[in-house]
């Protein structure tokens, strides 16, 4: 299937794995800054280097973040989600304690949940027919 994103390779496979990633404050508070945005973006950047993912994009607004990591095959989207969230909700109430401590008591950033799904390539009714065409054995 022709495509015109680059894929990656390791020794035992070929892949382009993309994942949208979506992080709610705690309550939905309006607690992101730009001065957090932008803190939260180069934290996030350094931990997708660690776990061997690329953060290909990133924004966000007062309650809720979205990044778009490019993943290696290896790397189970519930263990990255819990690296981010952890490291992340940490640092900034480290960080930004007397400002975050203006919208929580208790040592929260991130709400429980997240939001992920995969991203890029081709639509799946593309796929779905790239598949049905395939030539049938003889």
């Amino acid at each position: 299937m022709p495509s015109k994103t680059k894929l990656h390779s390791l020794r035992h496979c070929v892949y382009r794995i993309n994942l949208h990633i979506v992080f709610v404050t705690k309550y939905r508070r309006k607690v992101i800054t730009a001065e957090i945005l932008e803190r939260l973006e180069e934290i996030f950047a350094r931990l997708c280097h660690n776990q061997k993912a690329v953060l290909v994009e990133f924004n966000g607004e007062q309650d809720h973040v979205h990044l778009l990591i490019d993943v290696p095959p290896d790397l189970a989207p519930s263990k990255l989600v819990n690296v981010l969230k952890t490291i992340s909700s940490r640092t900034i109430r480290k960080e930004y304690a007397s400002h975050v401590a203006k919208f929580y008591r208790k040592p929260v950033f991130w709400t429980g949940a997240y939001c992920v799904i995969s991203a890029g390539g081709a639509p799946l009714e593309v796929l779905k027919k790239y598949i049905q065409n395939q030539e049938s054995p003889e």
